[in-house]
Order: structure tokens, then C-alpha cells, then sequence
């Protein structure tokens, strides 16, 4: 980029005596992770990129969806359908050419995440599952990258800065994932919270690479959406804790669900990767992307409880049996499989 097309395009923050054409270099050589293009990763990208961040990664394997729209902002109708780092990759090198924008069209794992983190300077988090936090905790302890976390709940969202400087990280704040997942396509969420959040995060993560400020580091921000306030928690680095990520491979937390009916038989339409698992002797793992292909592996004689994360694809899945297949011992399991715990 030429310098005058470069003063007019961030000659607003060029203008801030702090950051000036030293601090723009340093964003222009900064290079940003993040895992999980959602309700937080769309308005961070935005954000980072408009703000001239060189080389930004987006890392997810999802597909948009309708639902997505009412908070993922980054996409638009005619995305539905369309893999989510792919989708943003072209709104976001429309929305700024003179940096780099580079999508993987895959879910963060074990075996993948070092390859991902070595190659960037800070990664973060855009998921909405703690199997993923922790698992992007780990990694980035284990690359030395620092990563910007957040989560949110309803009308609440949670803000730290992990693994900055030698501080604290996940783990020291909470050592294991707690049992159940608590998403917002369970939990609901107002489309505004997650967009708060990530571009929260956007901030957090300009002021590590410029460094300015205070970065969020070795505390929890807790922000309540309805009375716009925000707690502080302190967190303490936990060497013990540390250091039992570093003494083991990396590993993705298994988490398990135990079903209230152990006699009944399952059909989870849900996606491998997905937690928690169900503990019951007769599950079958379909995903729902292949059930034509596998249908045959489903009994006709005896009742077939059909479930996912929170009941819209196994919804799905029942139609698709039905009207295509003549299914007649399908029954739908409401709430997810969380409310198989409850005696479903």
C-alpha cells in the first residue's frame, strides 16, 4: 500500500500520538488467529481487519445457518449454507484488500491445533463449546501464543486475556470443563451480547500487539448486558496446573452425559467431534449429513430415541427418515441430549 492511501485509509488512529505510523507497522506485522467465526469471531474480524491487522486466520468447520444471522452480523442471506471461514474470508478481503485473510474450512482438534497456533502470534477464541477452550488453552500454553478468551451466558459475557506474559491461564481459573455444555442455541442469547464480547476482544487484542494499556490479563471481567455493569475477578498463575498441561500430550477433554435410560436405544445425529458423549450401551453415531447413505445401520423393530446438541437437527433427521425412508419408530428427543439425563 502506497503511504498516502495508507495515511487516508487509518488516518484516524495514525492521528493517536501513542500508535502513529510505528504502531500501524506493527499491526501490518501482526498476525491473528481465530477459531470459531460465530457471534464473537464475526464482529472481532471485522474490527481487526478494518483495522489493519496483516494476517488474520479463521478457523471453523461450520456451516452458516439461519439462525446464525440475528448475531453473526458478518453474514447475509446468501451465505446460508456456505462454510463460515470461507463465507467471511471474501466479505472480509472485500472489506479491506491490503491484508491478508486466510480460511480453514475445518474444526479445531488434537491433531491440528499446534500446526494452526505455531503459525500466528495471538490466537482467539470465537467458540461457544469448553471442550474448545480448553483445548485452545492447552495449545496455546504449549505454542506460546497468548489467546483472548470469552464466553457468554444469556445477558452475561466473561472477558480475559490467558497465557500473556507468563500469566495465568484457563486452567488456573478453572482446572476441568465443567460437565455440561451451556450453549446459546440452548440457552438463548440477545444478538448484541456476543457482538459486545468479540469486539471486547477485538480491543484486547490491539492492545497486545501495539502495547498499549492494560491487557486483561490475570483477571475475569464479568459484563451484565441489562444493567451494563462490569465485575473484576483476580486470577492467580497455578504452576502446578501449568505444568500438568505441559507434562502431557495434547487432548481434547472427554466429556460424558449419562443417560437417565440406560435400555433404550439412540440415534445421535450430532457431528463426531461434538460433547458431551452419551453413556448408554445402544447408541448409534450418525451425523445427520450422512443418514442417506447409512440409514440401513438403523433397526425398524423397537422404538429409536433421536437426539443432538439441542433438538433441531434430530427434528431434521426424523423427517428425512420418515419421508424418505418409511421410519415409523422414531421418537424425538426435546431439550438435547441434556435432557436425556432427566429421563427422557
Amino acid at each position: 500500500m502506497q503511504y498516502e492511501e495508507l495515511y487516508i485509509r487509518y488516518s484516524r488512529q495514525l492521528k493517536l500520538p501513542e500508535l502513529g505510523l510505528a504502531g500501524q507497522e506493527k499491526l501490518q506485522q501482526a498476525s491473528v488467529l481465530i477459531v470459531g467465526v460465530g457471534g464473537l469471531g464475526c464482529p472481532a474480524a471485522q474490527y481487526l481487519a478494518a483495522a489493519g491487522v496483516g494476517r488474520i486466520g479463521l478457523l471453523d468447520g461450520d456451516q452458516v445457518e439461519a439462525s446464525n444471522l440475528h448475531r453473526q452480523v458478518l453474514f447475509l442471506e446468501d451465505d446460508l449454507g456456505r462454510n463460515k471461514a470461507e463465507a467471511a474470508q471474501e466479505h472480509l478481503s472485500r472489506q479491506n484488500s491490503h491484508i491478508k485473510i486466510e480460511a480453514y474450512p475445518e474444526h479445531l482438534s488434537a491433531s491440528n491445533a499446534m500446526n494452526y497456533f505455531q503459525a500466528f502470534d495471538i490466537v482467539m477464541d470465537g467458540t461457544d463449546s469448553f471442550t474448545s477452550k480448553y483445548l485452545i488453552n492447552d495449545a496455546a500454553l504449549k505454542s506460546g501464543k497468548p489467546w483472548v478468551y470469552a464466553s457468554i451466558y444469556k445477558y452475561e459475557g466473561q472477558l480475559s486475556v490467558f497465557n500473556y506474559q507468563n500469566g495465568p491461564s484457563l486452567r488456573c481459573l478453572f482446572s476441568n470443563p465443567p460437565w455440561k455444555e451451556i450453549r446459546c442455541e440452548i440457552t438463548g442469547v440477545l444478538g448484541v451480547l456476543p457482538g459486545i464480547m468479540g469486539v471486547k476482544q477485538a480491543a484486547e487484542v490491539l492492545k497486545i500487539i501495539l502495547g498499549l494499556g492494560k491487557v486483561s490479563a490475570g483477571k475475569l471481567k464479568l459484563y451484565h448486558l441489562l444493567d451494563d455493569e462490569v465485575q473484576e475477578l483476580r486470577i492467580s498463575r497455578n504452576a502446578e496446573q501449568i505444568k500438568r498441561v505441559m507434562d502431557k500430550p495434547l487432548e481434547e477433554e472427554k466429556m460424558h452425559c449419562e443417560f437417565a435410560h440406560t435400555h433404550f436405544t439412540y440415534l445421535d445425529v450430532r457431528e463426531p467431534e461434538e460433547m458431551p458423549k452419551g453413556l448408554a450401551p445402544h447408541i448409534l453415531t450418525i451425523p445427520l449429513s450422512e443418514l442417506r447413505n447409512r440409514q440401513k445401520e438403523i433397526p425398524f423393530d423397537r422404538d429409536i430415541y433421536v437426539f443432538c446438541q439441542s433438538g433441531k437437527r434430530s427434528r431434521e433427521a426424523i423427517h428425512l427418515l420418515q419421508k424418505e425412508f418409511g421410519f415409523r419408530n422414531l421418537i424425538q428427543v426435546e431439550g438435547g441430549i441434556f435432557a436425556l439425563q432427566n429421563g427422557r
